[in-house]
């Protein structure tokens, strides 16, 4: 038996003393369908190829500890090419097949949000893996949508935190102009004056922007200390490396959101020397398995590495998305929607990103704590110092 089905074997033995379900699917034989609704073409691609093999990969580890009985969980993708249209037209004919349990978005705000009356009127529970609040909030118009993903006001405090230690007083920012980049330039914003720093130039580039050249140059005008970038993996890259182009040699700093692949080629290759808040799990080597979540987290970054060759930042969160909703199969012996979503908001586990905490009020789970800083050195991802 492959090591990865031995570790789920034993998260499975784990949750079922944890939660007292012994054997509640038993007698049930209906597949866990969870459909996902992907960018897995445009310019979030790379996050959502990320997220499609985490969900295959967690979808087999799932089925082979016997978590659900007889039950099979299975995942169906469909590439929404970030456009929130095809998004919506795809979550809707979700919502409306009675055989899907579940639906997974990707990080595309505007995808979810766009379809959030649909999932709440059909009653089918949705794990969003954007980084955006208003996806699961505010809850009473998003009761059946959880978030699992980096919150920008936790990332915005911990960079606070690391700018203020190195004693950075004039920072640029460098942001993508959506959402997500507006919501995170508000809460650096924030943070920045609670440590007395200055912002020099804000910047902002549109998501689908492939030359960053002009947004480096504008960030870099007012003569920076530090520039901070708020983008997606592809773009951040980009970012660093427009700004090394034009001779920039000061620190930079990466949201969380930036975390893509482990291993730092082409454009990434830029970015030795950077900054990045996210968690452990990306740089896991360097972390001693002290407790039964770290172990289980460096047995995911192995397995995942091992059949992709390389290991992307997000594909835990994704991970951690399929594995709710089977835990909360597993401990309702149901495939109801309004069960599943009770079940969901007062989840609670070590994820393979870190603490999650669901609760009635509060349907972003992710937790500050499992974030930490990272840093590039010799074209791979470290903990800093």
């Amino acid at each position: 038996m492959p090591r990865w089905r031995n570790l789920a074997a034993m998260l499975a033995v784990a949750l079922t003393a944890s939660t007292g379900c012994t054997d509640a699917n038993a007698g049930n034989d209906a597949d866990v369908v969870v459909a996902a609704s992907l960018e897995l073409s445009g310019n979030a691609a790379d996050l959502g190829v990320a997220y499609q093999r985490a969900l295959e990969l967690r979808a087999a580890q799932i089925n082979a500890s016997g978590l659900l009985g007889r039950r099979r969980v299975t995942v169906r993708f469909q590439d929404n090419r970030g456009d929130p249209a095809i998004a919506s037209s795809q979550i809707t004919a979700f919502t409306e097949d009675p055989s899907v349990v579940a639906i997974v978005t990707g990080a595309c705000a505007e995808c979810t949000i766009g379809a959030a009356e649909r999932i709440d009127a059909r009653r089918k529970p949705t794990i969003a893996l954007s980084p955006v609040a208003e996806v699961s909030a505010p809850v009473s118009q998003r009761r059946y949508i959880f978030r699992l993903a980096p919150n920008a006001d936790d990332n915005a405090v911990v960079l606070g935190r690391e700018l203020g230690r190195a004693g950075q007083r004039r920072l640029a920012f460098l942001s993508s102009d959506d959402a997500y980049g507006r919501g995170g330039t508000d809460a650096l914003t924030r943070e920045a004056g609670k440590i007395g720093a200055k912002v020099v130039a804000h910047a902002q580039y549109a998501p689908s922007d492939a030359d960053l050249g002009h947004a480096a140059r504008a960030a870099l005008a007012g003569n920076p200390d530090a520039v901070v970038v708020w983008g997606y993996p592809p773009q951040a890259a980009l970012a660093v490396a427009a700004l090394r182009g034009d001779g920039y040699h000061g620190q930079v700093y990466l949201d969380a959101d930036a975390a893509g692949d482990l291993f730092l080629g082409g454009p990434a290759a830029n970015t030795d020397g950077t900054a990045l808040v996210f968690i452990q799990t990306l740089a896991i080597d360097d972390v001693i398995a002290t407790t039964p979540a770290k172990a289980a987290r460096r047995q995911w970054f192995q397995d995942y590495t091992s059949h992709y060759g390389t290991y992307h930042g997000h594909a835990s969160f994704a991970a951690d998305a399929l594995q709710l909703v089977a835990n909360a199969v597993a401990r309702s012996g149901s495939i109801d929607g309004e069960t599943l979503r009770a079940r969901l908001e007062t989840s609670q586990i070590d994820g393979l990103s870190g603490p999650i905490r669901f609760t009635p009020n509060n349907h972003s789970g992710f937790m500050p704590q499992a974030l930490t800083m990272l840093e590039a050195r010799a074209g791979r991802w470290r903990l800093a110092g």
